[in-house]
């Protein structure tokens, strides 16, 4: 059976705490409902929102680094396998009626092989004679069960065949020529002189087929010399052919097989498949088997769930979103033109941060806010809108923050400023780390442009390094493809932020901020929101210059 997938809330690449703690958030609040979400993220978590998982005793989000369809998206559970040890037999009745295919593991469970019902069957048509034992350690306990035998003459049933399984036919000097010692003889109507021979001729086992008649005098020379005696109600052809089963699986498996593992995408996987035209094939994981592909599942995939926080522009989103299925957006930006197949439920409104609207999600429907969950969309809060020194700050936020600091049971100006300093501590940051930082792209004309934000206490310190940052931005740009990159060095005492930025059309920068911007470097009073201040001046620039 294919396994239930959850669908993710997942906010935006390159993460801010409102991303991160919107997806928890959100996806408390549909789970209270009913639905099956699991917060995501779509990068790696930064200082400042580590500060608020670790203070409020929460798990970072799961990482979700793209969501194009992989194997594990669609393998299917499986149960029955088979050990490399165990019989024809028991592999018979394993897969009677129920599979064509069927993985063969070891004892430590690691996939060793797979056997078909066409290996099955070219075993048979191949067997014009007895299976030779020797090499496969077959005990007469097991030759015992798959001839539904008893025992005459008890012995150690759990000594390994080291002879042949022979016929006992023709004359008394055939059995005699053929008989050698540790071999194991069938026998049918045969007279008590041949039995005799065969037991004086040092065999292991006589298996009486047919629940024939064994003389009292076979019996007591068995016991003379130790040799096991078996009744079996099959004629000796079905014995034969039930024995032949006795070989362990191992020795029919196909052992060069066509596995993947749950992390390949299936785009890679399709090719091999359409080759190779298997029904199925193992999903492996450190050699373990942990569910089987199908042919038909890789067809037509099921894509992957998402609810979209914090964003709703495609070049923001988590690699692959263009293979997913989005139902639902909760966001406080720009609409960014992201298209759907179907109609989806939205939830935008003009706040300074995404947990404003979804604790009144919560409220809305009545779903109580537990004071962890109230901890991390306050901290959001304070850390979009710069405990509400931000222009992007609504009356509604600051009344929500004060709503849920009571719930939270922590002090609004004391653990904002404890926050804020938790993410402007960018001493150990390196200036590649920085040129990423909440990085956002955008198109704007025709030009794709990133803006990565800082928030520092002291820009100074900064702006000291201002050529190290300055080259990391210019390589960062020509790996990714950008036209402009732009990074925010925010200072949060001073309310201003340095724009630092490599890459063209420099007059666009000229024209939104009216300045001479030939050192990449524009110092910007009262400027804090990415969002209000840096990204609708620009998109008015280039509407002025035609770009």
């Amino acid at each position: 059976m294919q396994k239930q997938r959850p669908i993710y809330a997942i906010g935006h690449r390159n993460p801010d705490t409102d991303s991160i703690c919107a997806a928890i958030s959100y996806a408390h609040l549909k789970t209270e409902l009913g639905a099956n979400v699991v917060p995501a993220r779509a990068g790696s978590i930064n200082k400042e929102t580590a500060f608020v998982l670790q203070y409020f005793k929460t798990e970072a989000p799961l990482l979700l680094a793209d969501v194009y369809p992989r194997v594990a998206d669609v393998l299917t559970d499986w149960e029955l396998t088979i050990n490399e040890r165990q019989n024809l037999r028991e592999l018979a009745h394993i897969m009677a009626g129920q599979v064509n295919a069927i993985p063969v593991v070891n004892d430590a469970r690691d996939l060793v092989g797979m056997v078909t019902v066409s290996d099955v069957a070219r075993r048979y048509f191949e067997d014009v004679g007895m299976q030779k034992f020797s090499e496969f350690k077959v005990s007469l306990a097991e030759m015992a069960h798959v001839c539904d035998a008893t025992e005459v003459v008890a012995g150690d049933l759990n000594q390994i065949v080291a002879g042949e399984v022979r016929i006992a036919a023709g004359s008394l000097q055939t059995v005699q020529n053929n008989v050698t010692p540790g071999d194991v003889v069938l026998v049918g109507d045969r007279t008590q002189q041949i039995m005799t021979a065969c037991i004086e001729g040092g065999v292991i086992c006589l298996l009486v087929s047919g629940n024939g008649a064994v003389p009292d005098e076979v019996i007591t020379a068995a016991r003379q010399h130790g040799t096991v005696i078996l009744s079996a109600p099959h004629d000796t052809y079905t014995c034969a052919r039930l024995i032949n089963q006795c070989v362990p699986v191992s020795s029919i498996m196909k052992r060069d097989v066509i596995s993947f593992k749950p992390t390949e995408m299936l785009s890679d996987v399709r090719g091999i498949m359409e080759k190779h035209k298997h029904h199925y094939y193992p999903v492996v994981e450190h050699r373990k088997l942990v569910g089987m592909l199908s042919g038909a599942s890789v067809l037509v995939p099921e894509k992957t769930k998402l609810i979209l926080v914090d964003h709703n522009e495609r070049s923001q989103a988590v690699e692959g979103i263009e293979h997913a299925q989005i139902l639902e957006i909760i966001d406080h930006h720009r609409l960014g033109g992201i298209q759907t197949n179907e109609p989806i439920f939205t939830r935008q409104d003009p706040v300074g941060c995404t947990c404003t609207i979804v604790a009144d999600m919560h409220l809305h429907r009545q779903v109580p806010i537990p004071p962890q969950i109230a901890g991390l969309m306050l901290s959001a809060i304070l850390s979009d809108t710069v405990l509400f020194k931000s222009p992007t700050c609504t009356p509604h936020d600051r009344e929500m923050a004060q709503y849920l600091s009571k719930i939270a049971g922590v002090d609004i100006q004391a653990y904002g400023k404890e926050l804020l300093k938790a993410g402007s501590d960018i001493s150990n940051m390196t200036p590649e780390e920085m040129s990423k930082n909440d990085m956002k792209e955008f198109l704007v004309g025709r030009y794709r442009v990133s803006v990565s934000q800082c928030s520092v206490w002291e820009r100074q310190q900064v702006l000291d390094r201002k050529d190290e940052i300055l080259e990391a931005l210019e390589k960062m740009r020509i790996k990714r493809g950008y036209d402009l990159s732009c990074i925010m060095i925010t200072d949060v005492s001073e309310e201003a932020s340095a724009l630092l930025f490599t890459g063209e059309p420099k007059k666009l920068i000229a024209e939104a901020f009216n300045c001479e911007p030939d050192r990449n470097i524009v110092l910007l009073q009262g400027v804090m929101s990415r969002k209000k201040q840096v990204i609708p001046p620009l998109l008015e620039a280039a509407k002025i210059l035609g770009l």
